[in-house]
């Protein structure tokens, strides 16, 4: 009974709301009701000045003072981050490698103590001193990693 109720209605009879809340401005964009273009008019700036600005390709003095603001901040970032490139070194081709081998070498030590029978490996006689030599070497590569570019 529930079902026939909810399936009563046709779907041809039931209108679009997209059909009605969407109409075409002047330009041919789609806009709701027009509020759009409203809200583009109500700021003062023209849009396509905003897009030349972006693309930097406006002439600096029909801009508003603030658009040149904008456009002089853009600048200074861009010059900025390209220093802050030019100085970053690099490092070595080696460095990774090492230091992921000086962790794993680590690691293995402290496992083969472990496994060993009653901590024979990997140096005989020095117990649990195999521990701290396995976590010396495990901090040593994770020490390098900070100094990682």
């Amino acid at each position: 009974m529930a079902n026939e109720e909810l399936h009563e209605t046709d779907s041809n009879d039931q209108k679009d709301w997209q059909d009605e809340v969407t109409t075409k401005d002047t330009d041919g964009d789609k806009t709701t009701d027009g509020t759009e273009a409203a809200e583009d008019e109500n700021y003062g700036v023209d849009m396509d000045q905003v897009q030349a600005v972006l693309n930097s390709t406006a002439d600096k003095s029909t801009m508003t003072p603030q658009m040149q603001r904008m456009m002089s901040r853009q600048e200074e970032n861009t010059r900025r981050v390209e220093e802050t490139i030019k100085g970053t070194k690099s490092n070595p081709r080696w460095f990774v490698p090492v230091f992921c081998a000086f962790m794993i070498i680590g690691l293995i030590w402290c496992v083969v103590y472990y496994l060993s029978p009653a901590g024979a490996w990997p140096i005989p006689n020095i117990g649990a001193w195999n521990l701290a030599i396995g976590f010396a070497l495990i901090m040593i590569g994770f020490l390098m990693t900070m100094g990682w570019r």
